[in-house]
């Protein structure tokens, strides 16, 4: 896939819209030194023309001096700027070896990247496992620290360079991308989700009960567990014990083969609608309950660990505290501080829009221009109802081949060849085990020994015909990951564009509070609008309240810069949904 041109004129622009597209910049590379810090200044051909060494307090002194020109490179945003944060420093660009390293390890538009290959001691990033099918996008949790030490700082810098200069354009600006999100990640951290105590309790209370000051569950969840327990005819039986719970079902006519909601509702028996709700509020009780409230949310913060490419097409996870999992019924617990109000924003239908700007499909991209892009769908007369074109659009960037999705995809593919054949051809390389990259360059990971044996056992002429089912799901289970892998990365690569833009134009807004000498010399968040949580296709700012609207205006403008940025000038419209609003409750 070829960026758009535009992408390396506007490089620098995702990271300071102000700034020049060409001239030199300068890189300080930062790394550990003797028990201090050691800053290394490089020219723009990377060569070294200044060192020095510093301890905590003087590298925040370097880096406030220094403005927004400079390029700072460490080995771990992670590890690197939340001193700096908390010190009130902003790094406006940064490159994060650790994060660019996975990128160019194993992107196929990086055409001679062996060297970087064989820096193991850099695969930090979490690597990919290979656990079958439903590992397609984990990662391994067992992932080490990446080398702090300015010597192998500098040389890891070396050999990203040397590939940056020899790979695809495309690649400068998915790890300037990449880099700018760890930065946003730290600082979201940092700043903490506005969060109401009072509102999550009444919340709680209100769906659950009373708080049982022994600890135990709160009333309406043990009313409802001995209510289930009646109707199953088994005091004792233990109802968060699946195969036990089963057991105690099929006594009493409830064939189910697991206890999940879509299973359980195929069954008429009485027990089944309060087991449901039994399920829903133990999950709430367990997941974002008092004692989550705690632990992730004190002191009126939800803190959350972002994990930026924590997921192999490049979306973020999260490492505690459910942040990518924020029940809706919670929603309303965040809540702006007094004096300041929140911006909500989500794209409706990013996937889908971004596989119209991909694949240039004229189709597809004026059937989401100005409305829902499944009512667009139906109003074109490729099929009759809202719900059919949900079905028919994700089953085709999933892989859906049976029910309703896989009955519908044709009348996709006669609308929408270009779109429906991007996908396709995509599926197809996976099948064959072969590497798709997104738009920017981020590439799959390569099948392991295991799937090639499985190919190879299956095609020899004594293979038996399980052996033969098995490669060929194996290879379909490929397929729906590559197939899918285009469009969710490149979906990242946008959100990320977004956050980038929308990062720096706040930090054009005015700060509020000058005139007290604790905030002034405390973090920026606490007194300038900043992000205060992302969620794949939706920002919240935290923001001044006289300062909303602008902030507003930059979450508007940032989106339609990362389209343009990535995709040029195609008539694509991504719809935004933007709230001012108290709390972040979804109407």
């Amino acid at each position: 896939m070829r960026v758009h041109p535009r992408a390396r004129r506007g490089l620098r622009a995702l990271t300071d819209p102000g700034a020049a597209a060409d001239g030199p910049v300068p890189w300080i590379v930062v790394g550990a030194s003797g028990g201090r810090i050691a800053l290394v200044s490089l020219d723009v051909d990377g060569r070294p023309v200044d060192r020095v060494v510093v301890d905590d307090t003087g590298l925040a002194d370097r880096v406030r001096r220094s403005g927004d020109a400079v390029r700072w490179v460490w080995s771990d945003t992670s590890h690197w700027y939340p001193a700096l944060i908390a010190a009130g420093v902003r790094v406006a660009r940064c490159h994060d070896l650790r994060l660019a390293h996975a990128i160019l390890r194993d992107s196929a538009l990086a055409t001679d990247a062996a060297e970087v290959r064989r820096a193991t001691e850099w695969d930090a990033a979490a690597s990919v496992a290979d656990n079958g099918p439903s590992a397609l996008f984990d990662l391994d949790p067992g992932s080490r620290e990446a080398p702090r030490d300015i010597d192998a700082a500098l040389a890891e810098f070396a050999r990203q360079r040397r590939v940056i200069a020899s790979g695809a354009p495309s690649l400068r600006l998915l790890v300037a991308a990449e880099s700018v999100g760890a930065l946003v990640a730290a600082e979201m951290h940092a700043a903490g989700v506005p969060w109401d105590g009072a509102v999550h309790d009444g919340i709680l209370t209100g769906m659950l009960g009373e708080r049982d000051a022994g600890g135990r569950p709160p009333g309406r969840i043990v009313a409802l567990a001995a209510e289930i327990r009646g109707l199953l005819g088994d005091p004792g039986v233990s109802l968060d014990s699946q195969p036990k719970l089963l057991r105690a079902l099929h006594r009493v006519g409830v064939a189910a083969a697991s206890t999940s909601k879509w299973e359980l509702r195929e069954y008429d028996h009485p027990v089944v609608v309060p087991l449901l709700e039994y399920k829903r509020l133990m999950r709430l009780y367990t997941a974002n309950g008092w004692a989550w409230r705690e632990e992730w949310a004190p002191e009126g913060r939800f803190r959350p660990v972002y994990v930026p490419g924590g997921v192999v097409t490049g979306r973020w996870a999260s490492s505690g505290g459910g942040a990518l999992q924020l029940p809706r019924q919670l929603r309303p617990a965040v809540r702006a501080d007094p004096g300041w109000m929140l911006v909500v924003a989500d794209v409706a239908q990013l996937e889908p829009r971004v596989l119209a700007a991909m694949s240039r499909d004229a189709a597809l991209a004026d059937s989401a221009r100005g409305t829902d892009l499944y009512e667009g769908i139906v109003s074109r007369g490729v099929v009759s109802t809202r719900s059919e074109a949900k079905f028919a659009l994700l089953g085709a960037m999933y892989g859906a081949t049976t029910g309703d999705s896989g009955r519908l995809v044709p009348a996709l593919r006669r609308a929408y060849p270009r779109a429906m054949g991007l996908v396709d051809d995509a599926a197809r390389v996976g099948e064959d085990g072969g590497v798709v990259s997104t738009w920017l360059g981020r590439s799959s990971p390569r099948p392991s020994p295991g799937w090639h044996a499985l190919q190879s056992r299956a095609g020899d002429p004594d293979a038996s015909e399980p052996d033969r089912a098995q490669a060929r799901r194996s290879a379909r289970d490929r397929g729906r990951f590559t197939r899918n892998f285009v469009v969710q990365g490149t979906a990242a690569e946008w959100a990320l564009a977004w956050l980038g833009d929308l990062r720096a134009r706040l930090a054009l807004l005015p700060s509020v509070g000058e005139e007290d000498a604790a905030r002034r010399s405390g973090p920026l968040h606490s007194r300038q609008a900043h992000l205060a949580f992302f969620l794949h296709d939706e920002v919240i700012v935290h923001t001044p309240a006289a300062h909303a609207e602008q902030a507003a205006d930059a979450v508007r403008l940032a989106a339609d810069a990362a389209t343009r940025l990535l995709f040029g000038d195609i008539p694509l419209d991504l719809r935004l949904d933007l709230q001012v609003r108290i709390d972040a409750a979804k109407d």
